[in-house]
């Protein structure tokens, strides 16, 4: 059975109506605003997702089970009765911050995880459909909610310092970068002490960056994909922002110093051990 169209706007008027998608809506203006001025999402890159579920009811989500699907090319049951934000396909970040209800996606995912439904449009036609990249999105939430993680968004931008650094000779691996980036500042091994993970260039939007990616995340929250970009995954979309905007101003530091001629020193291993041992997590508001 294909559900009443006039009740599926009535659904999704409602879902515009929550304060807590009222809140989040309001960040993605703001953050994709932040990644269009940066210069970080050109024509349209970039992309994010952002699991809202949590903000329904089941009693909610069951209206959601009537209407028409597309299938997905992989089972995903991790999460099953899920509910999404993600960005449209094809659209700019500029477009995302001055009017972001008119460039995402809310989709559902069916109780077997094996399609997907688009909360919008007419006569069962959505204007905007989600990401190309859905399906690596979809694969890292599944892995976030195996974890029990208390991430929620991942967001991919390509930042520009940090595809620079990765085009430098001997910035192909995972130990270098970190040596670096991690050297710059205290505050980057204060937000993120477990470093940044990497994976070599592979074609974009293929199935063996994504798996590369699922494998990487077992130890990363930050990853840097060699000569294209990078993802993060947190749990607010701000959050996922500052992460990359803080991995992006280490790189910087480092192109300053290298400006003038010299080797950065970097912090000491005595500076390095003792931001680890000493400083606590530092809460984000």
């Amino acid at each position: 059975m294909i559900g009443n169209i006039d009740n599926l706007l009535n659904i999704l008027t409602d879902l515009f109506q929550k304060k807590e998608v009222q809140s989040i809506m309001k960040e993605v203006a703001e953050v994709t605003g932040y990644l269009w001025d940066r210069g970080w999402a050109e024509r349209n890159a970039g992309n994010f997702s952002i699991n809202i579920t949590e903000v329904f009811t089941n009693k909610e989500l069951d209206k959601l089970s009537s209407y028409p699907f597309y299938p997905l090319k992989k089972e995903y049951s991790g999460i099953a009765r899920s509910l999404f934000i993600i960005s449209g396909a094809g659209t700019r970040m500029r477009q995302v911050a001055k009017n972001p209800t008119g460039n995402i996606c809310f989709i559902y995912i069916n109780s077997a995880g094996t399609a997907y439904h688009i909360i919008g449009g007419e006569k069962g036609e959505p204007a905007i459909k989600p990401s190309s990249e859905l399906a690596t999105h979809l694969a890292i939430h599944q892995v976030l909610h195996q974890k029990k993680a208390t991430e929620k968004v991942v967001l991919h931008a390509h930042v520009t310092e940090l595809i620079a650094l990765t085009h430098l000779p001997g910035f192909d691996n995972e130990d270098q970068l970190n040596t670096i980036l991690l050297g710059m500042h205290p505050e980057a091994l204060t937000y993120i002490p477990q470093g940044v993970g990497f994976i070599p260039y592979f074609l974009p939007g293929t199935e063996k960056i994504a798996q590369k990616t699922l494998g990487v995340l077992e130890n990363h929250k930050t990853i840097i994909w060699e000569k294209h970009g990078c993802l993060a995954v947190s749990k607010t979309l701000a959050e996922a922002f500052d992460d990359l905007d803080l991995l992006a101003k280490m790189a910087r530091i480092y192109f300053l110093c290298k400006s003038t001629g010299s080797e950065p020193s970097r912090l000491t291993a005595n500076q390095t051990g003792e931001i680890r041992n000493s400083t606590p997590t530092v809460p984000r508001d």
